[in-house]
């Protein structure tokens, strides 16, 4: 059984390091929203591409506030916390779990 405990901490900490990724990719891409980039730029263009299918997905849920404001990158970064905080650390304490039983 500590294969599967193994697996479940690798895979804890890939999910993680996925998540801290996303989480800056993001942040970066509302930093690019305060400023007019160039919509060409290839790299404008990757973190457009790779961030709006979830960021489309939370605007057409929450509606806008404050005159326009786009809330949806903050709640985004906020899911991406509670997952890093409860799933990554549920797989863990699951992991540890696995181990010290003994199976």
């Amino acid at each position: 059984m500590f294969i599967v405990a193994n697996f479940l901490n690798a895979l804890a900490y890939v999910l993680s390091i996925v998540l801290n990724i996303y989480m800056w990719l993001i942040i970066a891409r509302a930093i690019l929203s305060w400023v007019n980039p160039d919509p060409y730029n290839p790299i404008v263009r990757f973190l457009y591409n790779i961030t709006e299918p979830v960021l489309s997905y939370v605007r057409r849920r929450l509606p806008m506030v404050y005159g326009g404001l786009d809330l949806s990158p903050l709640v985004v970064l906020l899911v991406i916390v509670f997952c890093n905080y409860f799933v990554v650390q549920t797989l863990r304490d699951l992991a540890r779990t696995l181990i010290s039983a003994g199976y």
